[in-house]
């Protein structure tokens, strides 16, 4: 029996041996576990545990581990325009209908639809032979008339001169004298029945009577037109110069009329509907009387030249009114200014890679820059990006900061010096000083490179079943 029972004692320190193995992994592993998700010191740092910190504190990375990465500009001195922007409306300066002033049948018309016609120019030709006709009636009429009068004239001389002579009856003197003037009176309305008959003729050719486009024909040729006549026979819009109609806020009227007595000729600029691209340039024509109860805006009107036909009638543009230009203003990128309770303020760059708050006063802004009136000066550093995350005294970094910490980091020459990865790299340290961080750094290093820690957990292993044999 006691020979049965003595191989129990070996079987107990084998499962001893097995157990301790076990544990002495599952620590290991544990350790390597934690050593992972918790850098050390050394690691995040760019130094080892002797090595002497870098640069920016104990961190080694300029504005320590928990510094915020910013984006900063400089204070500046610059001219800021002062506008005013619109939604406005593109109206020709004339739209003319071409109607005819004298009825008849339309035998020509030599323009084409769409094209740009010039004041005067011909677009249609009514049948001219009736009124041809009239006016060489009303000129024989007149001719007829005429005759008759200069007869009067000269019995009403031989009259007067009887009279004189007191061999006439005064009477008859009158009543020659009488039908003088009625036949001066006939003679004058002839004379206008002539010119009627005259202008009736010249009706016949109809033109342009302003230059711009022409629109899409109304009537073609055969047809009998007259000034009644729906529409005309086609349209005509002005293109150049062009007006635009414009709605502006009545809180700005003010403003923009104390310019206009000044005398100031104000410039108008015509943008796309992106405002990136300026389609044409002109100046301030005219300012409506009331404004609209409704929107609280007062209507307007610019003039462009549109010398390249940019514009066109009904198009709808961004219209920007230039009032006046600071020169010299103190700015900042609208980035840069935040609003807290207490107003407007920025983040201010130390030279210690620190922020500080400070509360300023804005003034006239534009699209990318707002002017500061009070509390910055021309040279100083702000924060424009990542300033939602920082507060009063917080550290942060420049990207130039950010991209050389672990570089140097990791060359064991600038943050951190040559003892900063001695637990990596121990072969570099060869001796004295330097050799101390690189043996005593923490197993945690030799873990990561080699794996080294449960192989000497093993080698541990292999002691204790060593001793338990010689036992």
């Amino acid at each position: 029996m006691e020979q049965e029972r003595q191989p129990a004692a070996p079987n107990k320190k084998r499962r001893w041996l097995g157990t301790a193995i076990a544990l002495l992994l599952i620590a290991g592993l544990g350790a390597l576990a934690w050593h992972l998700t918790h850098p050390a010191t050394g690691d995040r740092n760019g130094a080892g545990a002797g090595g002497p910190p870098g640069p920016g504190g104990p961190g080694g990375r300029r504005g320590g581990p928990n510094a915020t990465t910013v984006g900063v500009a400089a204070v500046a001195h610059a001219d800021i325009p002062i506008t005013i922007d619109a939604l406005g409306t593109v109206t020709p300066s004339a739209t003319v209908t071409v109607t005819p002033q004298v009825s008849g049948v339309l035998t020509k018309v030599p323009f084409q639809e769409g094209q740009m016609v010039r004041a005067g120019q011909l677009l249609a030709t009514i049948e001219p032979r009736p009124f041809e006709l009239a006016l060489m009636q009303a000129q024989g009429q007149l001719q007829k008339d005429e005759a008759q009068l200069d007869a009067a004239k000269v019995t009403l001389d031989r009259y007067q001169a009887l009279l004189a002579q007191d061999s006439i009856a005064r009477q008859d003197v009158d009543t020659q004298a009488a039908l003088v003037k009625q036949l001066q009176g006939t003679v004058l309305g002839d004379q206008a029945s002539v010119g009627t008959a005259r202008l009736n003729l010249q009706w016949t050719r109809i033109t342009a009577p302003v230059s711009g486009r022409v629109g899409l024909r109304s009537v073609d040729v055969g047809n009998l037109v007259s000034s009644g006549t729906s529409g005309g026979i086609t349209t005509i819009t002005e293109l150049a110069p062009i007006d635009v109609e414009f709605a502006i806020p009545q809180d700005r009227i003010p403003q923009l009329q104390a310019r206009i007595a000044a005398g100031a000729i104000l410039a108008v600029s015509a943008l796309d509907r992106t405002r990136t691209q300026v389609l044409d340039t002109g100046v301030f024509l005219s300012l409506n009387n009331s404004s609209d109860t409704q929107t609280g805006t007062v209507r307007a009107k610019a003039r462009f030249t549109n010398a390249r036909n940019a514009l066109f009638p009904s198009q709808f543009v961004n219209v920007r009114i230039l009032l006046d230009t600071l020169k010299d203003a103190v700015v900042v990128p609208v980035t840069a200014l935040r609003h807290g309770p207490a107003g407007d303020f920025v983040y201010l760059l130390d030279d210690d890679r620190t922020v500080s708050q400070v509360n300023v006063t804005q003034g006239v802004s534009t699209v990318d820059r707002v002017q500061i009136t009070k509390g910055l000066a021309v040279g100083e550093k702000v924060i424009t990006e990542g300033g939602d995350r920082l507060k009063d005294g917080a550290k942060v970094q420049l990207p130039g900061d950010a991209a050389s910490g672990p570089r140097r980091g990791a060359s064991g020459a600038g943050f951190g010096g040559p003892g900063a990865h001695g637990g990596r790299h121990r072969g570099d340290a060869t001796g004295g000083d330097a050799a101390a961080p690189a043996q005593g750094a923490s197993h945690a290093h030799r873990w990561r490179d080699g794996a080294s820690a449960p192989a000497e957990g093993a080698s541990g292993a292999r002691g204790h079943r060593a001793s338990a044999a010689q036992s």
